[in-house]
């Protein structure tokens, strides 16, 4: 198993944050090449014979506060460090098993991504 732990996404990643587009815009592609830079300090590689196409994902989410955050938003959120870490290894994210949890609040917030063969 491969983890890769990630700041908490920004606010404008939320499908329910009502942003410019540009600002949007900007913080998926900063999400995204940060979960990209990631993976590669992790050790994945694209054609690396190591990772299989069928990948079970599980997004933990370690959020920043009490407040209620739905995991089906969390995920959402999320979606720009996934595509980042299916750039890196080449998979196409779409044969991914995903599976989501949340664990008790955490001072700045995280996301942790387990990646192991399904």
């Amino acid at each position: 198993m491969i983890a890769i732990t990630l700041p908490w996404p920004p606010r404008s990643l939320h499908p329910n944050c009502r942003d410019h587009w540009a600002r949007k815009a900007k913080d998926t592609k900063q999400a995204r090449m940060l979960a990209g830079w990631c993976a590669k300090e992790a050790g994945l590689r694209q054609g690396d014979p190591d990772i299989p196409e069928n990948l079970k994902v599980t997004a933990i989410f370690y959020p920043p506060n009490r407040h209620k955050h739905d995991l089906d938003g969390c995920l959402a959120s999320s979606k720009a460090y996934l595509d980042g870490i299916a750039d890196v290894i080449g998979v196409d994210d779409s044969k991914w098993q995903i599976a989501i949890r949340r664990e008790a609040p955490t001072k700045g917030g995280a996301v942790r991504i387990e990646l192991e063969a399904a």
